[in-house]
């Protein structure tokens, strides 16, 4: 029996289990209600600053580094025989700073192509 035919011949039980599927079992899901500019999509939602955005991210990411730089110091002084915490922390905080790095980048390469553009 092949793995589809597994599921059954009446997908109606599993339909009904979606969210939004109405008691007669439809399978219908619901429609979110167009933004209130007319432009459709998602709900409208007040726009976020992007240079807050880019802040806390930065602060993020220092906030890691710090945090990283404290737990090797306690292991290098001997405070703490963590080793394996410091490595770990050392590694998240290089991923965040390449992540804001490349968000960076695509920020710039972003704002470089509108300069592009012919008006």
């Amino acid at each position: 029996m092949s793995l589809i035919g597994s599921i059954g011949n009446d997908p109606s039980a599993y339909l009904q289990r979606l969210p939004g599927a109405g008691s007669a079992g439809s399978g219908e899901l619901p429609i979110p209600p167009l933004r209130t500019d007319g432009t459709g999509g998602a709900p409208a939602s007040a726009p976020a600053d992007f240079g807050s955005v880019f802040d806390k991210m930065v602060s993020a990411v220092d906030n890691k580094q710090r945090e990283a730089a404290e737990i090797t110091r306690k292991v290098l002084l001997g405070d703490s025989d963590q080793l394996h915490q410091s490595v770990i922390a050392m590694q998240e905080a290089g991923v965040a700073f390449q992540l804001m790095v490349e968000t960076r980048n695509k920020v710039v390469e972003s704002y470089q192509e509108l300069m592009r553009m012919a008006v």
